[in-house]
Parts: C-alpha cells; structure tokens; sequence
C-alpha cells in the first residue's frame, strides 16, 4: 500500500528495490530510524513480530499516532477546509499553538504537508486538486494498529532495539541536502553521518541504509555491501523531464 502523504526524501520510487533486499526470515523485528512518510514500511510485507516506526519531528509522530488512534477525527477537521493559500498561511501560523489538541495539529500538519510546494511544507504550492481527502486514513490504521511509534533521536532508538534478530531500515537526511527536512530544530551535519555509521557498524543486529551516492558515504560504509541503484527526480517526473540519480543502498549482511 501507498503512504498517505508525500514527504522529503521519501522513498516511493524506491520502495521496490529497498525490499527486495531484504534479508529472507531471521528478524522479529523492523525498525525505521528515520521513518519520514514511512513509504517502505507501508509497502512491505508484515512478516516481522514488531514494526517500529521512528522520527525526531515530533510533529510527523504525532500525525502517525493520531491517524492511528482518531482517523475519523481528522477527517472531520477537513470537512469544511478549502485548498487556499490563505487557509495554508493560517495554519502554519497555527499548528504549533498549545492550545490545539493533538488531533487539530495533526490535520493541520497533514494539510501544511498535503498543500505545500514538493511537500516541503514551507511554500504554498497551488495544487488543483482536493488535498483535504481523507477517506484513504482508515486503511492506514489498520496498517498502523500493531505498529509502534516512537519519537527519538536514532542514537537511543538503535540501542533500544538492537538485537541479533532486529532489522534497522535507515534512511537519513542525505549528505546535502539536511537544510530541506523540517527536522523541528534539529540538526543532521557530517558529524551526523560519521556517528550513524560508526553505530551501525558495531550493531548486532541487520541494517539496511538508503542515501545519496558521494564518495564521503562510500568511504563511511566501505565495509558494507553497497549497490549503486538509479531514481528518477520526482520534480522532474512532474515537468516531463527524466533524469536519473545515482543512489546507494547499502547492508551488513
């Protein structure tokens, strides 16, 4: 199945060859690290006895458990909400308000995503369609009912899960482009990516890693197993445009 929103670095036109990389058997347990629009764990099967999805924008995790828990109260919050810049402006004013509930910021949030240029959720983008339909969130929690969801940095997150039948599904903020993740203050530099792989190499369990090809990370995981794999550019799909990058997905097994 399908997310139910585009995001940054989102992994819909690799999502195939992701899991078609995966070990066969042997993990009880899945862990995204950077779970984004959890396009990968959307798509794969649900073979593992615990999913966990992860990110460290809390506002991203406070979506997921309320699509979750309260579906038809999102819903509900689109109901009579109109596809305006106006509308946009004023809940990124908003969202970030205490006095929402958690279940207004979450469709707030949703729709600054749903509406903004490349999903960024920073420019209006004026797309012609209805970007308030919502009827597709009950499928997602019925996906999501036996997920769990956690807000954390991938430091304590790795340590809390690792074990010899994990697999970590890591798909970090690629190198250069940090500055276009809406991370809520958080930050992801070089220092980062050394970290990252300097915990991955000493895990006990399985990873499996999706980043930008630069000799910088193929001299990080030159221990690994590393495949060069090509991605059509997303913006350049939506202008009729085809060109192609060069990705990396890497493993330690």
């Amino acid at each position: 199945m399908d997310s139910f929103f585009a995001w940054i670095g989102g992994k819909k036109l690799l999502r195939k060859e992701i899991c078609a990389r995966f070990p066969d058997g042997g993990f009880d347990k899945y862990v995204e690290v950077f779970g984004g629009a959890a396009w990968v764990l959307f798509y794969k099967e649900r073979h593992a006895e615990m999913e966990i999805y992860n990110d460290v924008n809390g506002n991203l995790v406070n979506l997921f458990r309320c699509v979750k828990y309260h579906p038809s109260a999102i819903q509900e919050e689109f109901e009579y909400v109109l596809n305006s810049r106006e509308v946009f402006e004023n809940f990124k004013d908003m969202y970030k308000s205490k006095v929402l509930t958690d279940i207004q910021r979450a469709a707030m949030y949703l729709y600054i995503i749903k509406a903004s240029y490349a999903s960024k959720a920073r420019n209006y983008g004026a797309k012609a369609r209805d970007i308030t339909a919502a009827e597709y969130l009950k499928t997602v929690k019925e996906r999501l009912k036996a997920v769990v969801i956690e807000n954390r940095d991938y430091e304590t997150l790795i340590t809390q899960y690792d074990r010899p039948s994990s697999l970590f599904y890591c798909d970090p903020p690629y190198l250069g482009t940090e500055r276009y993740y809406d991370t809520v203050g958080a930050t992801f530099d070089l220092d980062h990516h050394r970290s990252l792989a300097n915990i991955l190499q000493n895990i006990k369990g399985r990873c499996i890693i999706s980043y930008n090809d630069s000799e910088v990370i193929r001299e990080l995981y030159k221990d690994f197993s590393i495949t060069e794999v090509a991605r059509t550019n997303n913006m350049g799909m939506r202008y009729g445009t085809k060109k192609k990058y060069s990705e990396l997905i890497i493993k330690n097994y």
